[in-house]
Protein backbone atom coordinates (compact mmCIF):
# COMPACT_ATOMS: atom_id res chain seq x y z
CA UNK A 1 0.00 0.00 0.00
CA UNK A 2 1.37 3.21 -1.22
CA UNK A 3 0.37 6.44 0.64
CA UNK A 4 -0.96 9.45 -1.23
CA UNK A 5 1.69 12.70 -1.22
CA UNK A 6 -0.90 14.04 0.47
CA UNK A 7 -1.34 11.53 3.63
CA UNK A 8 2.84 11.26 3.95
CA UNK A 9 2.99 14.80 4.55
CA UNK A 10 0.43 15.19 7.15
CA UNK A 11 2.19 11.66 8.62
CA UNK A 12 5.14 13.71 8.27
CA UNK A 13 4.07 16.80 9.73
CA UNK A 14 2.42 15.08 12.60
CA UNK A 15 5.62 12.93 13.81
CA UNK A 16 7.39 16.12 13.50
CA UNK A 17 5.50 18.42 15.02
CA UNK A 18 5.64 15.92 18.09
CA UNK A 19 8.97 15.07 17.98
CA UNK A 20 10.52 18.84 18.53
CA UNK A 21 8.23 20.03 20.86
CA UNK A 22 8.77 16.79 22.69
CA UNK A 23 12.94 18.04 22.53
CA UNK A 24 12.29 21.56 23.30
CA UNK A 25 10.08 20.72 26.21
CA UNK A 26 12.33 17.95 26.91
CA UNK A 27 15.73 20.22 26.42
CA UNK A 28 14.17 23.09 28.51
CA UNK A 29 12.64 20.37 31.11
CA UNK A 30 16.68 19.86 31.35
CA UNK A 31 17.86 22.66 31.84
CA UNK A 32 16.25 23.78 34.06
CA UNK A 33 16.58 20.44 35.75
CA UNK A 34 12.43 20.09 35.92
CA UNK A 35 11.78 22.45 38.60
CA UNK A 36 8.47 22.99 37.30
CA UNK A 37 4.79 23.06 38.78
CA UNK A 38 3.40 22.35 35.15
CA UNK A 39 4.73 19.13 34.98
CA UNK A 40 3.97 16.18 37.45
CA UNK A 41 5.88 13.46 38.30
CA UNK A 42 9.52 13.27 39.76
CA UNK A 43 11.79 16.44 38.27
CA UNK A 44 14.31 15.56 36.00
CA UNK A 45 17.51 15.67 38.00
CA UNK A 46 15.48 13.46 40.65
CA UNK A 47 15.36 10.63 37.99
CA UNK A 48 18.69 10.72 36.33
CA UNK A 49 20.40 10.50 39.89
CA UNK A 50 18.39 7.26 40.65
CA UNK A 51 19.66 5.79 37.44
CA UNK A 52 23.32 6.74 38.61
CA UNK A 53 24.18 9.93 36.54
CA UNK A 54 25.16 12.90 37.57
CA UNK A 55 23.17 15.82 37.58
CA UNK A 56 25.25 18.31 35.41
CA UNK A 57 24.54 15.53 32.33
CA UNK A 58 21.07 17.81 32.36
CA UNK A 59 23.11 20.71 30.96
CA UNK A 60 24.32 18.61 28.18
CA UNK A 61 21.19 16.89 26.98
CA UNK A 62 19.09 20.18 27.43
CA UNK A 63 21.42 21.87 25.08
CA UNK A 64 21.66 19.64 22.64
CA UNK A 65 18.29 18.91 22.46
CA UNK A 66 16.95 22.42 22.34
CA UNK A 67 19.40 22.65 19.36
CA UNK A 68 18.34 19.32 17.90
CA UNK A 69 14.44 20.72 17.70
CA UNK A 70 15.43 23.90 16.08
CA UNK A 71 17.48 22.13 13.20
CA UNK A 72 15.01 19.73 12.78
CA UNK A 73 12.10 21.99 12.31
CA UNK A 74 14.10 24.61 10.44
CA UNK A 75 14.59 24.10 6.45
CA UNK A 76 17.91 23.09 4.92
CA UNK A 77 20.76 21.96 7.30
CA UNK A 78 20.55 18.94 5.46
CA UNK A 79 23.69 17.60 7.44
CA UNK A 80 23.04 18.73 10.45
CA UNK A 81 19.21 17.24 10.41
CA UNK A 82 21.17 13.90 9.96
CA UNK A 83 23.17 14.35 13.21
CA UNK A 84 19.78 15.77 15.29
CA UNK A 85 17.77 12.88 13.86
CA UNK A 86 20.20 10.16 15.06
CA UNK A 87 21.19 12.23 18.52
CA UNK A 88 17.43 12.17 18.77
CA UNK A 89 16.73 8.40 18.28
CA UNK A 90 19.86 7.05 20.25
CA UNK A 91 19.45 9.73 22.82
CA UNK A 92 15.65 8.18 23.72
CA UNK A 93 16.69 4.42 22.99
CA UNK A 94 19.75 4.87 25.73
CA UNK A 95 17.42 6.77 28.38
CA UNK A 96 15.08 3.89 27.82
CA UNK A 97 17.54 1.30 28.25
CA UNK A 98 18.67 2.92 31.46
CA UNK A 99 15.29 2.65 32.64
CA UNK A 100 15.23 -1.15 31.87
CA UNK A 101 18.34 -1.57 33.14
CA UNK A 102 17.98 0.26 36.59
CA UNK A 103 14.55 -1.77 37.30
CA UNK A 104 11.98 0.94 36.17
CA UNK A 105 8.69 -0.12 35.38
CA UNK A 106 8.77 -1.62 32.30
CA UNK A 107 5.03 -0.07 30.91
CA UNK A 108 6.85 3.22 31.47
CA UNK A 109 8.77 2.64 28.93
CA UNK A 110 5.80 2.54 26.09
CA UNK A 111 6.40 6.83 25.46
CA UNK A 112 10.01 6.04 24.98
CA UNK A 113 9.39 3.47 22.28
CA UNK A 114 6.45 5.90 20.90
CA UNK A 115 9.52 8.71 20.48
CA UNK A 116 11.77 6.60 18.94
CA UNK A 117 9.19 5.71 16.28
CA UNK A 118 8.52 9.40 16.07
CA UNK A 119 11.90 10.10 15.32
CA UNK A 120 12.44 7.24 12.77
CA UNK A 121 9.36 7.99 11.05
CA UNK A 122 10.06 11.75 10.47
CA UNK A 123 13.12 10.76 9.44
CA UNK A 124 11.68 8.73 6.44
CA UNK A 125 8.58 10.17 5.49
CA UNK A 126 10.75 14.14 5.06
CA UNK A 127 10.41 16.35 1.98
CA UNK A 128 13.56 15.87 -0.74
CA UNK A 129 14.37 19.73 0.28
CA UNK A 130 15.30 17.99 3.62
CA UNK A 131 16.95 15.30 2.36
CA UNK A 132 20.72 14.83 2.75
CA UNK A 133 21.80 13.76 -1.17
Amino acid sequence: MTLSPRATAWIYWGATVWLTLELALGGAMDLVRGRSVVFAGDPVDVVVSSLGYPVYVLLFLGILKVLGAAVIAAPGLRRLKEWAYTGSFFQIALAAGSHAMAGTDLTSLGYPIVVMLLTLVSWALRPADRVLA
